[in-house]
């Protein structure tokens, strides 16, 4: 095991749902008996799986479960999946925040976490104290601490509030103090949670080019958890795409990348009209699809997206137009296209496609509307969603910045050179 850094077999996480405490007398009486006769939890067998879109029977769950995978010395491994799907408490598992219920974790050499503002630092104690603190609890003596104090302040900008207790910094002064010690104290692994996105864009940028030095430099082991695809792309060599408390694909991180666009269908990319009736006119079906013609509601800013529908028009009345628009969530209208109907057209299918690289990462409303201009509207369908995942681009990796909706192409020269 001299070359992995983190070993992770059969790994499991169980939780017992309820406002106060996890479990009762009774059941920690039984699974004691269990384990004393070397016997399995006896509630592991019912919990059930972590998946929020239905409704369980069971008191228990399973936030993770079945997890195997290793990580090799050096590697930066980008941890991804939607919201509840058991990164963090697989974090908090690899950090010893927590034990599992069932599997080991093998881990070759120190680790430090950066987990959620909160974790880590004593707050009655000042920043200085709990620098020296961090260091001790990672084994180094105070000759080694004192030798990166002064690149641990320099790095995360709090050298006027060094002596003042943490519980007075802000949110953002505690992520960077804290983001400081976890690189700089040279642990052979750093696991770094979603909290990096309290910091500004500056400061990102610094922890992301710092985490980059740590692997390729250093030759350290590097966790990275994001949803900021971006970063991802650029930072890490490997992805792990979590769902559902179950390790849904590992391997390299285009792939990986690729997979969870695949695999995101919490979006609405179809519809099909399920009142069919005598109306002259109207839209049968409509969706989204990518360039291979699937199905899609995620999409990478530099792919293919093409918006179809099927149209039955019977009616003899003229004038009539069919109206594409598009608006992302902010209510902001991106642009409406239209194209005149002809009467008694029969049954047609319409498909528009949208260049590439033309919508900046967001979330987008498609709406189609049958009308006749300033006398009547027929039908208006603003039931199909997407979203641009950026999976690479220079303008999201170092933070939340709004860059505008668009792509412009703008004609940019430098007329001096």
């Amino acid at each position: 095991m001299s070359n992995i850094a983190i070993k992770v077999e059969n790994l499991g996480k169980l939780y017992r749902l309820g406002e106060v405490g996890t479990g009762t007398l009774s059941h920690d009486l039984n699974r004691w008996w269990a384990r004393m006769r070397g016997k399995e939890d006896p509630f592991a067998k019912i919990g059930e799986t972590n998946d929020r879109t239905i409704k369980g029977n069971s008191d228990y769950v399973w936030s993770l479960k079945d997890i195997n995978f290793e990580v090799k010395s050096g590697e930066v491994l980008g941890i991804i999946g939607r919201n509840g799907a058991g990164k963090s408490t697989l974090l908090k598992l690899l950090s010893k925040v927590t034990s599992p219920t069932v599997g080991r974790i093998k881990v070759n050499g120190r680790i430090a976490s950066l987990l959620e503002v909160g974790t880590g630092f004593h707050p009655e104690l000042t920043g200085r104290e709990n620098i020296f603190l961090n260091g001790a609890i990672l084994g180094m003596s105070k000759a080694e601490i004192r030798s990166k104090f002064d690149e641990i302040v320099d790095f995360s900008g709090v050298e006027r509030y060094i002596d003042t207790p943490v519980k007075r910094y802000s949110s953002g002064m505690y992520v960077r103090l804290a983001f400081a010690v976890s690189a700089f104290l040279e642990p052979e692994i750093l696991i770094v949670d979603e909290v990096l996105a309290v910091g500004d864009a500056e400061f990102q940028k610094k922890c992301l080019g710092r985490m980059k030095d740590v692997s390729v430099n250093d030759g350290r082991t590097v966790l990275f958890v994001s949803h900021n695809m971006g970063a991802v792309a650029q930072l890490c060599t490997k992805g792990l795409l979590m769902k559902n408390g179950g390790l849904h694909k590992i391997g390299d991180i285009q792939e990986v990348l690729n997979e969870y666009l695949r695999s995101n269908t919490e979006n609405a990319s179809s519809y099909a009209n399920v009142d069919i009736d005598e109306k002259p006119i109207q839209i049968l079906k409509a969706g989204i699809v990518d360039a291979q013609g699937n199905e899609c509601s995620s999409f990478a800013h530099n792919q293919e997206i093409s918006i179809y529908f099927d149209l039955k028009n019977v009616s003899t009345e003229r004038g009539l137009v069919c109206s594409l628009g598009l608006q992302d969530f902010q209510e902001r209208r991106i642009f409406t296209e239209q194209i005149n109907i002809n009467p008694q057209t029969g049954y047609q299918k319409h498909k528009i496609t949208l260049p590439i690289n033309l919508l900046r990462p967001n979330n987008f409303k498609v709406s189609i509307a049958l009308h006749i201009p300033n006398v009547k509207v027929i039908e208006i369908l603003d039931c199909l969603t997407f979203e641009i995942i950026d999976v690479g681009s220079e303008f999201s990796i170092y933070g939340n910045v709004d860059n505008g909706v668009i792509f412009p192409k703008l004609n940019w020269l430098v007329l001096n050179e």
